[in-house]
């Protein structure tokens, strides 16, 4: 019997990226430039998926979909992997530790987030996400020597593993009801007969899951001691890469298969995102480690994206994704300056930067205001069209809501900002300054204040 072999065109970036990975796990002990192999590969990908036409289509039996949905998050997965390879060189160099696995493990994740984003069925989701999952896990430990390194892989493993037997149980659920993995058949059937106590089951755990990934409020726990204990460069990986993912899915999972209900997964997510916005900003308040306080207001823009999804809208998906790619470039600026910083791991650490380091003191009042949501920043841009979106689909009370949360978020982060401007150096200030690293505060700055005074160039 012949088996015919698939057209792995639409796939072709996502082969193309794990190919690399291989290649350069395989090249580890004779190849110098690590980074610089890691970049051709992404390269290639992103030439691959945006010059060729052929690459649009589905594949695997229809299980593989390539659209302008998955395009754009792709868009967003290599500009997080390309600026991430660009902060970690110098880190691990000054680090004297080997980054052969870092590279690769980064174009792995990436790969997988590739693969969630164009899956049309339930398993491949899950296929990806595993991909994506795993690598992360060992990211977070490759300190093998620091203990709080090993403690936030651990967590991060036990707790992600619990998440994963959340989404597995979910699509078991499905499967038993519908007979079927395919998102849009699954949407079919539901259509047909209605939703049953057992599809919301399925809708809850599957949910729970994604909310782990996006690291909302109750599935946020891990998110603190793995940011604070992961290398920097991986912690700006993590805050933005599996959160983008995170959405990506969700995006396609509630809006496709789940349609018939919105009502029901509405209502569970508009508690989660108020959850998320009050836990997240809350307890940024009393934190005084600069990689715990990110973390925490990393779960507090979840909270925020999430409104987007709770529209209900094609308006609010649009936002919703427009405001992940401004989450990157912004997130991972502020990471990069800690990067640049030797002993920048509390806030107290910043004093006096202003006067001693003026431009890595106005490149982190950038990041500040931005991830606040003060004009002109591509950051009050993302939150305008959130709660725009919001607003138009009638939940302007909750918009309201996400407004007093954004307003509590400008005292820790322009604390930051108070520190640099307002206080005098304890101590002489160093930083480890970088080609690549330079490159890369200078690409997220620019896209900064671009996207907030240019808004156009990412919103359509």
């Amino acid at each position: 019997m012949n088996i015919p072999f698939p057209d792995l065109t639409p796939a072709m970036p996502e082969v193309i990226m794990t190919s690399a990975a291989v290649l350069l796990l395989m090249l580890d002990l004779c190849f110098k430039n690590k980074a610089l192999l890691a970049l051709a590969g992404v390269i290639t990908a992103g030439a691959v998926l945006y010059f060729l036409p052929v690459s649009m289509g589905e594949t695997f039996g229809g299980m593989f979909i390539s659209d302008r949905y998955s395009l754009y998050f792709k868009f967003i997965f290599m500009v997080n992997l390309i600026l991430t390879i660009l902060i970690s060189i110098k880190y691990f160099q000054k680090q004297d530790e080997e980054t052969g696995e870092h590279f690769s493990l980064l174009l792995f994740a990436t790969s997988g987030m590739m693969i969630m984003a164009s899956a049309k069925d339930l398993i491949v989701l899950y296929l990806g996400l595993e991909l994506m999952a795993l690598s992360t896990y060992v990211m977070a430990g490759l300190r093998r020597q620091n203990i709080k390194s090993n403690e936030a892989a651990l967590k991060y493993f036990l707790l992600g593993a619990f998440s994963s037997a959340l989404l597995l149980y979910g699509i078991s659920l499905l499967y038993g009801m519908t007979t079927t993995t395919d998102i849009y058949a699954i949407a079919d059937h539901i259509n047909e007969i209605g939703s049953t106590h057992a599809f919301t089951a399925a809708m809850v755990l599957i949910i729970s899951a994604f909310a782990f990934k996006i690291a909302a409020v109750p599935f946020h726990m891990w998110a603190p001691d793995v940011y604070e204990g992961a290398p920097s460069p991986v912690t700006a990986f993590m805050s933005v890469g599996p959160k983008a993912a995170g959405f990506a899915v969700m995006g396609r999972v509630l809006f496709v298969a789940f349609s018939e209900v919105q009502a029901d997964w509405t209502a569970i997510l508009i508690g989660i995102s108020i959850a998320t916005m009050a836990a997240g900003n809350i307890l940024a308040l009393v934190q005084t480690n600069i990689k715990r306080m990110l973390a925490y207001s990393s779960v507090a823009h979840a909270g925020y994206a999430l409104i987007g999804i709770i529209a209900g809208t094609d308006e609010g998906l649009n936002a919703m994704m427009a405001y992940m790619m401004i989450y990157a470039f912004m997130n991972i600026g502020a990471f990069a300056i800690v990067i640049l910083m030797n002993k920048g791991k509390e806030i107290s650490d910043y004093e006096g930067l202003s006067k001693e380091r003026p431009v890595a003191a106005l490149l982190m009042l950038i990041f500040m205001f931005s991830l606040t949501g003060i004009p002109p920043t591509a950051g009050f841009i993302g939150k305008f069209n959130i709660f725009l979106a919001a607003v138009e689909a009638g939940y302007a009370w909750l918009v309201i809501i996400a407004v007093i949360f954004s307003a509590m978020s400008a005292y820790y982060y322009l604390r930051v900002v108070r520190n640099m401007y307002m206080r005098e150096a304890k101590a002489p200030v160093i930083i480890t300054r970088s080609l690549t690293l330079d490159f890369a505060l200078l690409i997220t700055a620019v896209m900064v204040v671009l996207i907030g005074i240019l808004p156009s160039i990412i919103v359509r």
